[in-house]
């Protein structure tokens, strides 16, 4: 008995696999019901993290930056205003032909120095030479007429005359003699009345004859008439102004510098057309224009000062210039012109500035249309002052914060205040002092903005 209570034991305690083998389907579907629900938890935090990124994301302001650019203050105690331009030729000019015709040598290239009257271009003038041929021989035929007229009659022709008249005067008394004697015959009966008639107008014809030679031989001794020698002495005068006008259109064939200068663009070749009426921009058609110069010792710098910094500035305003092109040198100027209206659409007024001596340094040479930045000095200060560092920031990144100007700088995905102080101001903005150069300046952002606030930067991801 007792080993077979044992034995019923150790069943109860035996693993019945029949059990466990029936158990297991529903086990593997609990643990694959349990990872599906997981992952649809964690897609959902997922998209929870994105909306909260997106929804916290937009109430950072968007700002727009610019790089501040450090330099050089030439005379920064001493200049109330400074602002950037181009230089130009006080005086350009462009070479035109005053006649129609072809390029036949053209002797110049750019940057040649050319003196007054020099020939630059010659064009084909056969046919201007032909007319001016045509009209010579006008004019020397009116001249010989006038001067015909104005000496009379020759001798011989005078002589002419006489001989003429008397022949005439003797034929006449022949005839008379003749007529009286058939007048007494046909008076007796002996000649008819006939023969009378006839000799009647032969003496009649003669008479009228020698007083038709008497009139002509007086005009020959008297000469010409005064209103023909006018009449002649103004088809002279027409034929010499067509032959000038032909002399001028065939000297204008050779085009010649007008100024002594610098060739600045040469704009025809040798075979073109030039004209001197309705310049063509198609290609191959009529050029208005041969070359353009201009005397480079005499220079200005072109600039538009806005109209909030006009009222600095002055005629006669001592300036110093530098350009781009050569930043360690300086030239002095001074301003020439003010424009007269201001141009509403840019809110500036135009203001150009002479450079006094634009051949200062040698070797170096200032050239149209380069850049270049005028420091407007203070009337009375030197034109010279020791250089002081700063950097350039726009007026719009400039702000008063307690009675101190500030500029805000995006800084790791932050604005950063920084302190700076005014050491000249320039056109669209200000010389500082305070930064050091190639900061990113913020020059739009909103009002509230301040100092530590995270930002972004428009145009970066």
């Amino acid at each position: 008995m007792m080993i077979d209570e044992k034995h019923v034991e150790l069943r109860t305690l035996s693993i019945d696999r029949s059990q466990r083998a029936g158990d297991g389907g529903h086990s593997r579907k609990w643990w694959l019901r349990r990872n599906t629900i997981a992952g649809v938890v964690l897609v959902v935090l997922a998209g929870l993290m994105v909306f909260a990124y997106r929804a916290f994301s937009s109430n950072i302001p968007e700002v727009v930056v610019v790089r501040a650019s450090a330099e050089n203050n030439g005379g920064a105690e001493s200049t109330v205003l400074s602002a950037t331009g181009y230089i130009v030729a006080h005086h350009t000019i462009n070479v035109n032909s005053k006649v129609t015709g072809r390029v036949a040598w053209i002797g110049v290239e750019n940057g040649d120095k050319v003196g007054i009257d020099q020939v630059l271009v010659r064009l084909e003038d056969q046919e201007f030479r032909a007319s001016y041929e045509q009209a010579k021989g006008v004019v020397e035929s009116a001249r010989a007429y006038l001067e015909e007229l104005l000496h009379g009659s020759r001798p011989e022709e005078i002589q002419q005359a006489q001989n003429n008249l008397d022949e005439a005067r003797a034929t006449l008394r022949n005839d008379q003699v003749t007529f009286n004697r058939i007048r007494e015959l046909a008076s007796s009966g002996v000649v008819s009345r006939q023969q009378l008639d006839d000799s009647t107008s032969k003496y009649e014809a003669d008479k009228q004859h020698v007083n038709s030679l008497e009139r002509a031989f007086e005009l020959v001794k008297i000469g010409p008439r005064p209103e023909e020698i006018a009449r002649a002495r103004g088809a002279l005068q027409q034929a010499q102004g067509m032959e000038d006008y032909a002399r001028s259109q065939l000297e204008a064939t050779v085009i010649r510098a007008p100024v002594a200068g610098t060739i600045l663009d040469r704009t025809a070749e040798k075979g073109e057309l030039i004209t001197a009426q309705f310049a063509s921009a198609a290609a191959g058609g009529p050029r208005g224009s041969v070359v353009t110069l201009a005397d480079l010792s005499d220079l200005q710098v072109e600039l538009d000062i806005a109209q909030a910094d006009f009222a600095r500035l002055g005629l006669s305003q001592d300036v110093i210039v530098s350009t781009d092109a050569y930043p360690a040198k300086t030239y002095e100027g001074v301003i020439a012109q003010i424009s007269p209206e201001a141009d509403r659409q840019k809110a500036a007024v135009q203001v150009k500035v002479k450079v006094l001596e634009p051949g200062k340094y040698p070797g170096i040479q200032l050239r149209p249309q380069m850049n270049a930045t005028v420091k407007f000095l203070a009337n009375g200060q030197p034109k010279t002052v020791e250089a002081s560092a700063g950097v350039f920031v726009p007026s719009s990144a400039i702000h008063d914060r307690n009675g101190k100007k500030i500029v805000l700088i995006a800084f790791n995905g932050n604005a950063v205040a920084r302190e700076v102080q005014i050491l000249s101001l320039r056109s669209g903005g200000a010389q500082v002092f305070g930064l050091v150069g190639g900061e990113l300046i913020v020059t739009s952002a909103p009002a509230a903005l301040k100092d530590g606030d995270h930002i972004s930067v428009r145009g970066q991801k």
